[in-house]
Order: C-alpha cells, then sequence, then structure tokens
C-alpha cells in the first residue's frame, strides 16, 4: 500500500541560547621552528578579542552545530511551524503537541482549529517546558487539515529527546546528643560546562526548624559572592534542623520523626540558562536510643580549680513500662562527686523524663571528662554505664594571681616608703650639722674680733 502524499509539512527547532565563539589558543617561542607563524595567524582570527588573543575569549555568538544536551530541572524551548506545500488554500488545519515521557503523556499546546490556510501563512507554535523526568522523552506533533478537494488528513512526526542528570547530590545524616540533626549535603556537577549555583536551600519538614551553617555572622556566604562548580566539581553544604517544641516534648515522636524534607538547587549554565532540582523527600535513619537515656543540658564550659559546680542531665524513659532505679556514682580522675551513691531515684513513667542535678570539684587542672554514672534497673537487674557524658576545661584558682599580685605591690610599696624616710632623716641631720657648724664658727670669729 503506497503512502499518502500530504500537502501540509512540519518543520520543529529546538531553541537554545548561542555560545562564545573563541579562538584555539596556539602559540609558540618566536626563536622556535615556525617563527611568528603561529602568533599572527592567532592574532588574525576573527574570534579573537585584541589584546587577549591567549586568553581564549571570543566576541562573536555560535549558534549549536549539533544537537544540544537537555538536563533534568532546565526548560525545554522549541519551535514549530506548519506550512502548506500546494498552492491551494487548506481548511480546518489543527496542531497537536504532546511530550510523552516514562510515565506519563503531557499536551504541551493544543491550538484552536484554523479555518483557512492560505499557499504563503504558516501556522507558529512556541513551546516551552520544564523537564522533570530523566531518560528518553519523545515529541509528538499531529497535523490534521483537510484539502480544498478531498477528505480530511492527519500525519504525526515524532522527535527523540533525551534528558541527562545535571548534578549528583549525596547527604549525610548526623543525630547529636541535644536530638539535633545535621544534613552535609554534597553537590557535584557532572555537566559538560560550567554552572553558578544560585541556590543550595533546605524546605525543612513542619517537624523540624531549619539553620543554614553556610553563611559567617555577618550572613555573607562562605563561598563567596558566587558560587561557580567547574565540571566534576564538588561542593558542601552544612545544616542545622532543630525540632520544634511539639515535637521536643513528645518523645515517642521524635524518635519516629524521619522525614526531614528537601533540597532546593537552581543554578545557571552557558550564557544564563536556568535550571531547577528539588530532591525527593530526605529520610534520616530512626535512632536507636535505647531504653534509658541520659544527656547534659547544662554544664558550664570552664570551672576553676577546687571550686564547686553543678551540671544537669536529661533522663529520658524509651520503654513502655514505669521504671525504678538507682544511680551509683564511681571515681573519676581529676574529679571529685559532692553527690550520694546508690539512692534510689523516682519511677519513672513511660516516655517521659526528668531533670537531675550533680555537683562536683574538680581536683586537677586541665580538660576533663564527665564519666562513672552508673544507672541499675531494679527490675531487669540491668545496669546503663554513661561515660563521657560531656567535657570541662578546669583552671587554676585567679585569686591566687591576683594576692600574689597585691603582695607584690605592698613590699614595693613599703620599700619606697622606707627609702624616702632614710632620705628624709639624712637630709634633715646633713643640715642640722651644717647650721651647727656655722654657727659655732660665727661665735669663735665674733670672740677673736672682741678680743
Amino acid at each position: 500500500m503506497e503512502s499518502e502524499e500530504h500537502t501540509m509539512a512540519l518543520k520543529v527547532m529546538r531553541l537554545t541560547r548561542p555560545t562564545l565563539a573563541s579562538p584555539l589558543p596556539i602559540t609558540c617561542d618566536s626563536k622556535d621552528l615556525p617563527g611568528n607563524l603561529l602568533n599572527n595567524a592567532l592574532q588574525q582570527d576573527p574570534t579573537s578579542v585584541e589584546g587577549t588573543e591567549t586568553l581564549s575569549v571570543g566576541q562573536f555568538l555560535l549558534l549549536p552545530q549539533t544537537p544540544v544536551n537537555i538536563y533534568l530541572g532546565e526548560t525545554f524551548s522549541s519551535y514549530i511551524c506548519v506550512y502548506s506545500e500546494a498552492k491551494e488554500t487548506v481548511k480546518n488545519v489543527n496542531v497537536k503537541v504532546d511530550l510523552q515521557t516514562s510515565a506519563q503523556r503531557l499536551s504541551l499546546s493544543s491550538n484552536p482549529t484554523t479555518d483557512q490556510l492560505p499557499p504563503d501563512k504558516t501556522i507558529d507554535i512556541v513551546i516551552h517546558h520544564e523537564v522533570k523526568e530523566i531518560g528518553t522523552h519523545i515529541l509528538i506533533c499531529e497535523v490534521t487539515y483537510q484539502p480544498s478537494d478531498g477528505a480530511p488528513m492527519s500525519f504525526r512526526k515524532f522527535f527523540k529527546i533525551m534528558v541527562l542528570k545535571p548534578l549528583d547530590v549525596k547527604t549525610k545524616f548526623y543525630n547529636a546528643e541535644n536530638d539535633d540533626v545535621y544534613l552535609e549535603a554534597q553537590v557535584q556537577n557532572i555537566t559538560a560546562g560550567p554552572i553558578c549555583l544560585e541556590k543550595v536551600a533546605l524546605d525543612a519538614s513542619h517537624l523540624f526548624n531549619v539553620v543554614s551553617l553556610n553563611s559567617n555572622t555577618k550572613g555573607d556566604s562562605i563561598f563567596g559572592k558566587m558560587t561557580i562548580l567547574q565540571p566534576q566539581a564538588i561542593c558542601q553544604f552544612l545544616y542545622c534542623l532543630v525540632p520544634n517544641e511539639k515535637l521536643s516534648s513528645d518523645l515517642k515522636s521524635l524518635s519516629g520523626a524521619t522525614n526531614i524534607g528537601k533540597l532546593d538547587i537552581v543554578w545557571r549554565s552557558n550564557l544564563g540558562e536556568r535550571g531547577r532540582l528539588q530532591t525527593s523527600q530526605l529520610q534520616r535513619m530512626s535512632p536507636e536510643y535505647g531504653d534509658i537515656r541520659m544527656t547534659i543540658v547544662e554544664l558550664p564550659n570552664f570551672v576553676t580549680l577546687e571550686e564547686l559546680f553543678t551540671f544537669k542531665c536529661k533522663l529520658i524513659n524509651n520503654c513502655e513500662r514505669t521504671v525504678e532505679l538507682i544511680i551509683y556514682l564511681e571515681n573519676v580522675e581529676g574529679i571529685g562527686w559532692c553527690d550520694i551513691s546508690g539512692r534510689q531515684l523516682e519511677p519513672l513513667l513511660p516516655h517521659s523524663h526528668t531533670v537531675l542535678e550533680f555537683r562536683c570539684i574538680p581536683l586537677l587542672p586541665g580538660l576533663r571528662t564527665l564519666s562513672g554514672i552508673k544507672l541499675l534497673d531494679t527490675f531487669l537487674k540491668r545496669t546503663y554505664t554513661y561515660d563521657e557524658l560531656g567535657q570541662i576545661f578546669v583552671v587554676a584558682d585567679h585569686n591566687t594571681k591576683e594576692t600574689s599580685d597585691n603582695n607584690t605591690k605592698e613590699t614595693s610599696d613599703h620599700n619606697t616608703k622606707e627609702t624616702s624616710d632614710n632620705n628624709t632623716k639624712e637630709t634633715s641631720d646633713h643640715n642640722t650639722k651644717e647650721t651647727s657648724d656655722n654657727n659655732t664658727k660665727e661665735t669663735s670669729d665674733h670672740n677673736t674680733k672682741e678680743t
């Protein structure tokens, strides 16, 4: 069966932005065999910029010579032109454009029917679609028309589009002791050219409040004004997720809160082409806290040697039963406990918590670790040991230095006063002696004169 000959034609062109045509900088020393031949050829290249020939900077725009890859998150743009190859007017022309993906079929354009299309007229359609799936896409263009002296006819054309992955995103989670969650996101550029990251943000779930750790105290990005990623380059981002008050008070829900949020990434590629990628819902592994959990809630950073200090711990019961515990305090090097060891604690209800306060005296200076706390479950006869709960830095008594300075000052003042008194006394004695000698001499001279 012979194929039908259609009087209508269809053309599809991909709309992409041009690139900069740059020269290929090949130079050599003037003393080499080619002499200045290569240098002169580079300077005469019409695409080179005068004065910057060796920097490979172009000044002309170059249209794509080969099919350009499209990446996930970018916008696919295309121009579709329908025209008549016959000399007669065509009636009832309708153009329908669909995009078939691996999961669904999307309608990109469905223009109203054109009643008449003269030979010198065309139907022009421009479509834009943000690509949200990876893999092979099929652009389906269907044209329906009626010749001036015939029955309605239609034809379809298919165009294959490959959508590639632009970024490789890897995530790591760390569950802190204070129930905060830290997220490390590693973003790698796997496109063929450099990209500029405009935005990398974490849209947290309603259970957490997110704090970005990618800026300094002034609010400026630690990566500078622009984050440029060359091909295969990697950039790392860090975020802290703090549970809200409602989640923090519900211990059972806190351990089961695994949904963290989504990463929203916006970038621009060649000549400002925009792309956007949003990850799927990020999930962390459910933390395993055990039946009984103890965490530090209040602890000073610095303490003074041989001075009493206190710290507080939160004791959490993750069991489905009420527990009765006995606390034991073991000796720790450099720290003395000022508490009762072996005392019975109040019964702790299921999924509840209480705050314990401990008192200690540091005996040695330096960095000391708080450990040696043991809890005995009287029902199961199980012992829970808590080592390295926290660290403190013990400094020497600052009053010793002040006392030493005061003593030095008093000794100096005392010596100064004694020196001053001695000088005054010597001066007084000297003056008294001189006065006595003068009086004696005057009396002797007077008596001699009278005689």
